[in-house]
C-alpha cells in the first residue's frame, strides 16, 4: 500500500488560494467562496467577463483594474485577465453576531478598525482582540489588511477563532450598533478625556484607525465617546496594536471587577 505524506491541515490553512480564469473565478463565487481580493486586467472586455461583472455586482464584491503586466508578475498560467484571492476564513456579518450575543446573556464589546492596512497590525490585534474575548472585528469592505498567511501567523491563529466581519460603510455599520444599543467609543488623540474616564461595563464599540490617518471624520462625529491613551513620552504616539491592546484591556479590568 503507498502512503501518501499530506502537509499539517495548519499549514494548508494558512495559505491563500488563488484562482485563474474567469470561468474559475465564476464557479469560485457561487459554489460561496470568499474573495478576498480579485485582479482584473484593465480594459478587458467580452461576453464572459460580462457575466463576471454581474456576479461580482449581485454579491457585492469590489475588483481592481490593474496592467497585464501586475497579473503575469502573480501567475505564469493563462489568467485570462483575471485573478482572484480566496480568502482563509468565512466573514460573517454583523448583523447576525449582535442578536447571537444578546441571547447567550453577553454584553458585547465589539473592536471597528478603521483603515488599518498593516497586515501584522492587523494580525496582532486579531490575537489581542481574541485573547480579551472581543466578539467581534469589523472592517471596510475597501481599505483594510489583507487577511494573508502573514496576518493569519501574527494572529497566532487567532483569526480562525474570532468573527471578522466585513462592512461596505463603517458609518452605516456604526449606526445600526448604536441602535442595537452599543456605545461607540473613538480613540484619538483629539479629546481631553483619557480613556480610564469611560465605563465599558456596558454594550462597547471600540473604533480604533491607522496610525497614518486616524479615525474618519464621520466616525469621530458619530462616537459617543471620544477617549485618549495618556501618553509621558516624547514619541507622542503608540502602535496600533498596542492601542488596541491597551483599550481592550481597560474594558477587562472594568468587567471583570463589576463581575466580582
Amino acid at each position: 500500500m503507498q502512503h501518501y505524506h499530506h502537509r499539517p491541515a495548519r499549514e494548508k490553512r494558512e495559505t491563500n488560494q488563488h484562482i485563474y480564469g474567469i470561468r474559475a473565478v465564476i464557479e469560485a463565487i457561487d459554489s460561496g467562496k470568499e474573495i478576498e481580493s480579485l485582479f482584473v486586467q484593465r480594459g478587458l472586455g467580452g461576453a464572459l467577463f460580462l457575466e463576471l461583472k454581474q456576479l461580482l455586482k449581485q454579491h457585492d464584491i469590489s475588483y481592481q483594474q490593474v496592467p497585464i503586466e501586475k497579473l503575469n508578475r502573480m501567475t505564469r498560467k493563462n489568467h485570462q485577465g483575471v485573478i482572484a484571492v480566496i480568502s482563509p476564513i468565512t466573514y460573517q456579518r454583523i448583523e447576525n453576531i449582535v442578536p447571537m450575543i444578546y441571547e447567550r446573556g453577553e454584553v458585547p464589546l465589539l473592536l471597528i478598525l478603521d483603515g488599518v492596512t498593516d497586515v501584522r497590525n492587523f494580525g496582532a490585534i486579531a490575537r489581542t482582540a481574541e485573547c480579551a474575548g472581543v466578539h467581534a472585528l469589523i472592517v471596510p469592505k475597501r481599505g483594510s489588511a489583507e487577511i494573508n498567511p502573514d496576518a493569519i501567523k501574527t494572529s497566532a491563529g487567532a483569526l480562525y477563532k474570532i468573527n471578522v466581519c466585513r462592512e461596505e460603510s463603517l458609518t452605516k455599520t456604526a449606526r445600526l450598533l448604536q441602535e442595537s444599543g452599543i456605545q461607540l467609543i473613538a480613540c484619538t488623540e483629539k479629546t481631553e478625556h483619557d480613556l480610564y474616564q469611560i465605563d465599558y461595563t456596558v454594550p462597547s464599540a471600540l473604533v480604533l484607525g491607522s496610525e497614518e490617518q486616524g479615525i474618519s471624520d464621520e466616525l469621530i462625529r458619530l462616537a459617543d465617546h471620544l477617549a485618549k491613551i495618556p501618553l509621558a513620552g516624547s514619541i507622542a504616539s503608540l502602535n496600533v496594536s498596542v492601542s488596541a491592546g491597551v483599550a481592550l484591556y481597560e474594558a477587562v479590568r472594568q468587567r471583570s471587577v463589576f463581575e466580582r
